[in-house]
This record gives C-alpha cells, sequence and structure tokens, in this order.
C-alpha cells in the first residue's frame, strides 16, 4: 500500500504540473488571438466612419455647386420709363458694364443700343455661363473656326465705334439738313403739350415749352448752330442740354435718356445732342423743348413760333 502510494502521488504531481503547464500555455497563445480581434474590431470601426467623412463633403460639394448654379443663373429686368443701358447696368451691377448687357440682348434691343423702351425684357448674366463654356470648347479649334472668331471679334469694335459715334454726335450721318435759313425741327415728330397751356402741375402755372411725344432713346437735333452752355442733371428737367444759338436765344432739351454732347462744345443744326426719355418730373418718355431769351429758366418764349419764323414747319 504504502508503495502503490508513493508510486501514484508523483504521477498526480506530474499531472497536475501538466495541467498547470497546458493552462499557461493556454493563456500565452490565446493573448494573440484576442489582440488580432482587437485589431478586427478597431478596423472594422474605423471604415464607417471614414464613408460618413466622405459623405459628407460630397454632400457639402453639391450644395456649394447648387448655390453657385443659383448665383449665376440669368435675371430678367423689365425696361422702366428713364431707363437707358448705361443706367441699367450700373444699378444691376452687370460685370462688363452697357456694352455687356448690350452684346447679350442685341436681338432683343437691335442695332442701336440707345433704343430701349418700357416693358422691354433685358436678361442680365445670360450668357456668362454658356460663353465660358464655349470658350472652352473653341480653345483647340481648327484655323476655320479661328478666322471665324476674329469676324466676330471685329465686329464688336464696329458697334462700340457706333456707340461712341452715337454718343459724341460729331457723326455726320446724324445730322439732317437743315433748311436754308440754317434752322430744323429738334425731333421728327408732333407737338403733344403745346406752350402755354395752364395747369397746376407746372411751377409757374402754365407749360413753359412744347413736349413732342417720342418714345424714349429717340434722337434729338440742335435746331440751329450754337454752343452748349449746359450738359447734365437739372432737377424736375432730368437730363437736359441748353445751347445758345447763333442769334442769342437758348434752346432747352429736357428730361433725356442720355447727353450726346457736352459743355461748351459747338453743334451744328440737325447734330444729334441726347436722346428723348423721361428722367426728372415727367410722365412718360417726351421731350419738353423751350426757346429762352436767357438760359435760365423763366424767360421763355413760343417755341413753334420761334422754329417757324426761321422756316421751320412743326405740326
Amino acid at each position: 500500500m504504502p508503495a502503490k502510494g508513493k508510486h501514484r502521488r508523483p504521477k498526480a504531481q506530474r499531472l497536475t504540473r501538466s495541467i498547470a503547464a497546458a493552462g499557461t500555455g493556454g493563456a500565452a497563445l490565446a493573448l494573440p488571438l484576442l489582440g488580432a480581434t482587437g485589431a478586427n474590431a478597431a478596423t472594422g470601426q474605423s471604415v464607417p466612419q471614414a464613408a460618413v467623412q466622405s459623405a459628407a463633403t460630397v454632400q457639402q460639394t453639391a450644395v456649394n455647386t447648387k448655390a453657385a448654379e443659383k448665383a449665376a443663373a440669368p435675371r430678367v429686368y423689365s425696361v422702366k420709363a428713364g431707363d437707358y443701358l448705361s443706367k441699367i447696368a450700373e444699378e444691376q451691377k452687370v460685370s462688363g458694364g452697357w456694352k455687356k448687357l448690350y452684346e447679350d440682348n442685341r436681338e432683343v434691343v437691335g442695332e442701336d443700343p440707345s433704343l430701349i423702351h418700357p416693358g422691354l425684357k433685358l436678361t442680365l448674366g445670360k450668357k456668362a455661363a454658356a460663353q465660358s463654356s464655349e470658350s472652352q470648347k473653341s480653345s483647340g479649334a481648327s484655323k476655320s473656326s479661328t478666322r471665324s472668331a476674329g469676324t466676330t471679334q471685329s465686329s464688336a469694335p464696329a458697334a462700340d465705334s457706333s456707340a461712341q459715334s452715337s454718343s459724341s454726335g460729331s457723326s455726320a450721318a446724324q445730322a439732317d439738313a437743315a433748311p436754308a435759313s440754317g434752322f430744323t425741327a429738334p425731333v421728327s415728330a408732333g407737338v403733344g403739350t403745346a406752350y402755354r397751356v395752364a395747369g397746376s402741375m407746372w411751377s409757374s402755372g402754365y407749360h413753359t415749352g412744347v413736349d413732342f411725344v417720342v418714345p424714349s432713346g429717340t434722337p434729338l437735333k440742335a435746331v440751329g448752330q450754337g454752343t452748349v452752355v449746359s450738359a447734365g442733371w437739372a432737377g424736375a428737367y432730368g437730363n437736359q442740354v441748353v445751347i445758345q444759338l447763333a442769334d442769342g436765344h437758348y434752346a432747352q432739351y429736357a428730361h433725356l435718356s442720355s447727353l450726346s454732347v457736352s459743355s461748351g462744345q459747338t453743334v451744328t443744326a440737325g447734330q444729334q445732342v441726347g436722346l428723348s426719355g423721361s428722367t426728372g418730373n415727367s410722365t412718360g418718355p417726351h421731350l419738353h423743348f423751350e426757346i429762352r431769351t436767357t438760359p435760365d429758366y423763366g424767360s421763355d418764349v413760343d417755341p413753334v413760333a420761334y422754329l417757324r419764323s426761321h422756316g421751320v414747319s412743326v405740326r
């Protein structure tokens, strides 16, 4: 019995040590496994975060793109009485000024950029995006396309030159042949409101000139040779031009949409001095025309009688 007991005890101890060693080995083997599992878990969490950030970036880019497209979208402007292209371009902050505004709306306005009328619809920023796209497409165009573009570009200065000529009023084509007397009518139209018509709407109690009812942008002519003594804003008269004529009388043109002459400039009969409009105290497009004995208000005489005395027929 004692011999058997002694024989069994060492086996039991060895078994215990083996189990302990196996347990230790198992624990050692388990540690890398847990580490690997942790690594996989960390990797699994980082992928969704990257995806969320990427999606947020794409969404923000789309929002920015839509905002930019909305900001660049063309706007429609309805012309009002007294408007002219340079005024609209300045007030609406058109990049490129009135020339760009005219270029974008040439088909609507027509060949003369001065002839716009109330109710006309102008598109602001119409061709900005289209021109940018066309510019990119034409960067690798053939020689024929280049020649075509050159033709288009050469026509633009011609339009500018025409506008400048209209502005200066020195072009012979703009001056109508004056009668033998050297005088002509200020505009080719009939009289609307006559001279000396009474009414409370005038500060003097009566009409100090005559009104020619013409659309905004109608060319106005110097009735005779003389010198411009005033050209600019004049309160209730809006934009006006006053010319001292050769015989000492003064011709006044009021409510103009734009001026073609400047103070001190010499003009001839029939030369363009500006364009009709509705600036100042005005109820609609027309030319208010006066003949005065001095350049000041209140020295008016009958303008129709004055023109007729110089051989000019006025309806």
